[in-house]
């Protein structure tokens, strides 16, 4: 963020998981944080964290809600967007066990399986090596996560686990991860998310 005189206002998307947590590590870093529940809220922002939690029900809420087009149009549009766990597999262009019917926004060229790794008490966490990020490993919580099965020629494998699993992706202003920083402590993806944001390519970028 370092010569951004300005607070870069971005968005929270506030249907079900752990918004506060998010709202709480972009605060900090001096971002002005929406949460956003409708298009219209959507329309104030210049980049979007999707949260963990249920992304079935994420699905079900953002297409109840009016939002499932306006942000895959944000997506299309190249606004910058950080996608964790359920967020994860709502970027995702393909899923495996969706349930029948269930949707993602896309954007993300990769296939994920969700819950891949188990049950909420199969719950753990481990140190992963993201050289993008710096040399000091990422302290990560992983909770009913998804794993990237398959990533395409257009995405960027961030990290992996020691037995070859990809559990974080980028494509362009996108980034996917199948655990959860906010919870423990580390804030450098959502560095790299307001850097993007406040990217002097986005300044007087508009999203409606």
């Amino acid at each position: 963020m370092a010569g951004n005189t300005t607070r870069p206002r971005v968005g929270v998307l506030a249907l079900q998981g752990d918004v506060r947590e998010h709202e709480r590590v972009l605060q900090d870093l001096g971002a002005d944080v929406v949460r956003v529940r409708r298009p219209e809220e959507l329309s104030q922002v210049a980049g979007l964290v999707i949260p963990g939690g249920e992304s079935t029900v994420i699905d079900k809420l953002s297409r109840m809600f009016g939002l499932q087009q306006p942000i895959r149009d944000a997506i299309r549009d190249e606004m910058p967007v950080l996608g964790t766990c359920a967020g994860l597999i709502m970027l995702a262009d393909s899923l495996v066990d969706a349930i029948v019917g269930q949707e993602s926004f896309g954007g993300l060229d990769v296939v994920v399986r969700r819950n891949a790794f188990g049950r909420q008490v199969e719950s753990f966490e481990a140190e992963l090596d993201v050289p993008a990020l710096g040399a000091s490993p990422v302290r990560a919580a992983f909770i009913r996560g998804p794993v990237i099965e398959s990533v395409g020629a257009e995405a960027t494998t961030l990290a992996t686990l020691d037995d070859g699993r990809v559990v974080a992706v980028e494509q362009g202003a996108l980034m996917g991860v199948s655990f959860h920083p906010e919870i423990t402590g580390e804030t450098r993806f959502h560095r790299r998310f307001l850097d993007r944001v406040a990217a002097p390519a986005r300044v007087g970028a508009s999203h409606g």
